[in-house]
């Protein structure tokens, strides 16, 4: 009998962190670049699926993160040529069609970021072709084998938490925890959802400082750095092992989707 051949999983459950690598195409001080990414890929996805556009931007939960434009800034601007990347990373594997199609039918347009005009030099989508290139599943994440009481994360861009009407700057795990819990459960199938827990977690270690990123009219100040988080409870170690794991996708606290909140799990 021939071994039975393994489906893959719908793409509505698959996770993706696609790297966009962009040129510069003239000299111009980059500022406030966070909220022109965001818009850029709204268009992307109204060019894509104008339905699924407008669906996210009516939704209280964006369906995806986005990281900084990462690549080195001149003080008297940039010049043509330099080399810029940003990450996006897709909570709903359904939208990676979308976004790709928006893609390509947007061709060697420029892409403005501010008064910085660029053009898209590669689109990486698949782990390997580069290094911040990631694709797995939410299956895959919540059977995790490798279970750990001792989860350290790398704070990547300025984090911060809505807490009690107010803005906490300091990754504290349950909202940390929180967040994420909240988030997978929001896009995660309906049979691997979390029940709500009560985090009894400690700070072992950390190292942070403050940051500001500027958005469109303002600036936002969070958090950038690592902390360790030690939990006791063996049940709660797992949960937080698979949110961990998660966080490289769906970043942490608020404003995810302008490139806050951007976090990594650093492996021990």
């Amino acid at each position: 009998m021939e071994p039975a051949l393994l489906s893959s999983p719908p793409k509505s459950t698959s996770l993706y962190t696609l790297v966009i690598q962009l040129g510069a195409a003239n000299q111009q001080i980059i500022d406030a670049t966070s909220w022109a990414l965001h818009t850029q890929v709204m268009d992307w996805l109204s060019l894509g699926d104008p339905q699924i556009a407008d669906a996210i931007y009516h939704s209280q939960d964006t369906p995806f993160s986005l990281s900084e434009l990462m690549g080195y800034r001149r003080q008297r601007g940039t010049q043509p040529g330099d080399d810029f990347t940003f990450r996006i990373s897709l909570l709903d594997g359904d939208l990676i069609d979308p976004l790709l199609k928006g893609i390509e039918q947007w061709g060697n347009k420029p892409l403005f970021l501010g008064q910085c005009s660029f053009v898209i030099r590669n689109i990486y989508t698949l782990p390997g072709t580069h290094p911040l290139a990631d694709l797995s599943d939410y299956a895959i994440l919540a059977n995790m084998d490798k279970i750990s009481d001792d989860i350290t994360l790398k704070f990547l861009s300025p984090t911060s938490f809505k807490q009690k009407r107010e803005i906490q700057l300091f990754p504290l795990p349950e909202l940390v925890f929180g967040s994420l819990l909240r988030r997978w459960n929001v896009f995660a199938p309906e049979e691997l959802k979390f029940a709500s827990v009560e985090w009894k977690a400690l700070v072992s270690a950390y190292e942070l400082k403050t940051h500001a990123l500027k958005l469109e009219s303002s600036s936002e100040i969070g958090a950038k750095g690592w902390v360790r988080y030690r939990f006791q409870d063996a049940e709660q170690a797992k949960i937080a092992t698979t949110l961990a794991y998660f966080a490289n996708f769906a970043g942490v606290g608020r404003k995810t989707a302008m490139g806050m909140g951007q976090t990594c799990l650093v492996n021990s």
